[in-house]
């Protein structure tokens, strides 16, 4: 299901400058470009830092924000220039993350083995794409907006969004297979809230929820 957008009267009054408006926006997205964020930088404390810094960045510049267009498409490509900045920042300045594989990516209750194992190497192989396939992938297969909501959160023409989600969905399901894993069943592939305050399309993956 795609990301709703808010509520009309909540987002003008956030738009003049209302705290408590605001608040309920902060509310609803915090925890999906958190997850969103998370996946990108693999750092649970940077990611806390970029989120809070995402929406002060849309807290300032909701005034000019133009309702014409959706808000959800406008958020995250704030989220996308954070995350940009701060990859190309790690490219120059080294700094020693988490990796991957050692975040819990889900609260699992009895869940089998093999089920626990299936998502950790789902989540290797997202790792391992490129930067480009990793945000079109991660926008459309679990945050959940659009083809048309990624390309212009992204700055790129629905074909190049079509073509990136097949290909990363590709070379994850190779991975998988190198892996020795096949796939019968999506797996949920939901992550932790922050500790903060503040070509074709073809089908997903199987061990991602499938999104409309």
């Amino acid at each position: 299901m795609s990301l709703p957008q808010p509520d009309d009267g909540v987002l003008r009054k956030a738009q003049r400058g209302d705290e408590r408006a605001f608040a309920i926006i902060l509310c609803a997205y915090q925890v999906p470009v958190y997850n969103y964020v998370l996946r990108m930088v693999g750092d649970r404390s940077l990611a806390e830092d970029l989120t809070q810094e995402v929406f002060l960045r849309v807290y300032q510049g909701l005034p000019r924000f133009n309702s014409q267009s959706k808000f959800t498409t406008w958020l995250f490509q704030v989220a996308k220039n954070r995350v940009l900045d701060e990859l190309r920042a790690l490219e120059r300045r080294p700094r020693a993350v988490v990796a991957l594989e050692d975040i819990p990516p889900l609260e699992v209750v009895d869940a089998p083995f093999e089920r626990v194992e299936t998502i950790d190497a789902v989540w290797r192989a997202v790792e391992r794409l490129s930067v480009d396939l990793k945000m079109a992938l991660l926008l459309r297969d679990v945050v959940g907006l659009s083809y048309h909501e990624i390309a212009d959160s992204l700055e790129v023409t629905l074909a190049t969004v079509k073509w990136r989600i097949w290909k990363a969905r590709e070379d994850v399901q190779l991975a998988l297979a190198r892996e020795g894993i096949e796939l019968h069943e999506a797996v949920d592939l939901a992550v932790e809230a922050p500790a903060t305050d503040a070509a074709p399309a073809s089908p997903p993956v199987s061990g991602f929820p499938a999104s409309a």
